[in-house]
């Protein structure tokens, strides 16, 4: 039940709007230091098409700052010409956030993005360690954690933003599996919705030194008739600098959205 691409469009505009009124912004990014270890071009300037770096037991290395190459990704995670297999109360959920431009996503009364949809709208930067991989989000200072030292998920975890998640290897490609969700974030931009039965497998793999790709399977059947898998989200690396402060000033910017609203 795809709805026109006019009102995912508004949404989008009018979570630009309410990014306005937020204290520090992905499109901020200021800083230009050379870090160590960049590899270069002749001229001095970061080489994107270099080789994969790997750590020292040869495994891809995804550390570093990333950014979705595209707005489409927040926006939709489901691919061009497909629709997710919702359910008939998912369905009603995501037509009617769809029909208020997204009014009630979390963002609006500061409250963070979730999983998947918090590495497509603004910087993150990604540690891997030996025994666990730390995501940090620009986005009002938020972390994530997937650990990589052989646990496995647990069996009633208390229910998180970002849910529990555990990692492995498959070849170059790094898998993680996320459940233990609480209810109320979304999956993206435009609403798609999920309950606490989500179980998330990611599936990323770093292409080169500036390019990284992400393949999400969502498998929630209390919002969905099946498991289903997004469109590839692609990430470019973004060298010498550094994430910048972010804070949601919860009244100033809850007040900047319901302005914006009495004038659709």
């Amino acid at each position: 039940m795809r709805k026109d691409r006019t009102l995912a469009w508004r949404g989008v505009l009018l979570a630009l709007a309410v990014s306005g009124a937020l204290a520090g912004s992905a499109e901020a990014q200021w800083l230009d230091l050379p870090v160590p270890g960049t590899p270069r071009t002749p001229d001095g300037k970061p080489n994107l098409n270099a080789p994969t770096p790997r750590t020292a037991d040869g495994k891809p290395n995804l550390s570093g700052i990333w950014r979705a190459d595209s707005n489409k990704y927040n926006t939709d995670l489901v691919p061009e010409g497909s629709e997710a297999p919702m359910l008939p109360w998912a369905a009603e959920v995501y037509k009617h956030r769809l029909d208020t431009f997204g009014f009630e996503r979390p963002g609006t009364s500061c409250m963070p993005h979730g999983v998947p949809d918090a590495m497509t709208v603004y910087n993150f930067k990604i540690f891997q360690m030996p025994e666990v991989m730390v995501h940090l989000y620009e986005e009002m200072h938020k972390f994530r954690q997937i650990h990589t030292d052989g646990r496995a998920l647990p069996v009633d975890p208390d229910p998180a933003w970002y849910g529990y998640s555990v990692g492995r290897w498959e070849g170059d490609t790094f898998v993680a599996e996320t459940s233990g969700f609480r209810e109320g974030t979304w999956l993206d931009n435009n609403g798609h919705p999920h309950t606490d039965a989500l179980r998330l497998t990611e599936r990323f793999r770093r292409i080169n030194y500036g390019q990284m790709e992400l393949v999400i399977t969502v498998d929630d059947p209390k919002a969905y008739s099946r498991p289903w898998t997004s469109q590839t989200v692609k990430f470019i690396q973004q060298p010498d600098t550094e994430l910048l402060e972010h804070l949601c000033e919860n009244n100033r910017s809850y007040q900047t959205l319901q302005d914006v609203w009495k004038k659709k």
